[in-house]
């Protein structure tokens, strides 16, 4: 086999990476979280810059509920610290303090450095209880999915089990709820689970009742753009989960959004609904009668053109004094000269 030659040409306005980081816990990771940890490294070369949750949140396009998840990941690998203000918010973030890396006193801070809280207990080892129930879950799983399950696959249940404390009930009814919606994919099935989390969904009944209206909103939004016979995929479910919990809007102003993305375009698009929301958002609509308002406002602000008279250009066709005849003499001429 040939071997590659690797050359580096770039300056030194780098982002330094451990081997141990990428040969150890990088594999395990969820690759959200492995952005989070690399946009922090990046942050490290300019420790002047003001940062914040939002702010790491709104440059890799996650909640800030997604990024919080990620730095309470690293944090129990290890690979960080986190400080809390008097409010329990995030307020300092210590890398480079797993005993296995090089120890490192830089930190990013999104607030002014506050005492660190004391270090919480380890966790307990799984009782030889919850280690059958686990293996029982795992079992039910690949009955779902239809398949053996990948390390990837049991990492992601064992997450739901351990540190979400998801019960065994609720995450067969996790699965199931996915596979019947058409997803085995374990990523969409992630998504769906830290949904749940973040909704702090801890019984089955609980999920019933969540997965009932979620179906509706997704149902609605999907037959108004003419889309039938599957369900939303992960990026579009992700949309629309932007436009019913980050934005907070109503069903019938996500609706209104979408008969006008089909006006305008002639076809169904996540992304043009998006945009249209956000503007909406910005123009501080709340209700269906609002929208009307935001119209009205968005039309005062676009001037219309003004046409002006063309001025007519100087060329050789027509650069010349025009000129002026009497038709009836030149008859009278063209009569005598036969």
């Amino acid at each position: 086999m040939r071997t590659l030659t690797l050359m580096n040409r770039r300056c030194n306005n780098d982002t330094t990476i451990e081997n141990e980081f990428i040969d150890q816990y990088m594999p395990k990771a969820n690759g959200e979280y492995v952005k989070v940890y690399l946009l922090l490294l990046r942050h490290l070369n300019n420790p002047d810059c003001a940062l914040s949750i939002s702010m790491l949140a709104d440059c890799l396009d996650y909640t800030e509920n997604d990024v919080l998840r990620a730095l309470k990941y690293w944090e129990k690998q290890e690979l960080l610290t986190l400080g809390y203000d008097e409010t329990g918010k995030v307020s300092v973030i210590e890398l480079g303090t797993s005993s296995s890396f090089a120890r490192r006193e830089s930190a990013v801070k999104p607030a002014a450095p506050k005492p660190m809280p004391k270090e919480s207990p380890k966790k307990p080892p799984a009782s030889p209880t919850s280690k059958k129930e686990l293996k029982q879950l795992l079992f039910v799983a690949e009955q779902y999915l239809g398949k053996v399950l990948t390390k990837t696959d049991v990492d992601i249940i064992s997450y739901f089990y351990e540190e979400l404390g998801f019960s065994v009930d609720l995450i067969e009814y996790l699965i199931e709820y996915c596979v019947d919606n058409g997803h085995k994919s374990i990523h969409y099935i992630q998504k769906v689970g830290l949904a749940w989390a973040d909704e702090h969904i801890s019984t089955v009944e609980a999920a019933r009742t969540h997965a009932s209206h979620y179906n509706k909103n997704c149902y609605t939004i999907m037959n108004t753009f003419g889309i039938k016979g599957r369900g939303p995929a992960l990026a579009e479910l992700d949309y629309i989960r932007r436009w019913t919990e980050d934005y907070g809007f109503s069903l019938d102003i996500i609706t209104e959004a979408c008969n006008r993305t089909i006006t305008n375009i002639h076809q169904p698009s996540f992304e043009y609904t998006d945009k249209i929301l956000i503007n909406w958002k910005n123009a501080g609509v709340h209700r269906v009668s609002d929208i009307g308002k935001a119209d009205a406002g968005f039309q005062k602000d676009t001037k219309p053109m003004r046409r002006t008279a063309k001025t007519v250009t100087s060329t050789k066709f027509n650069n010349f004094q025009g000129r002026s005849y009497d038709m009836d003499s030149l008859e009278k001429q063209l009569l005598n000269s036969n």
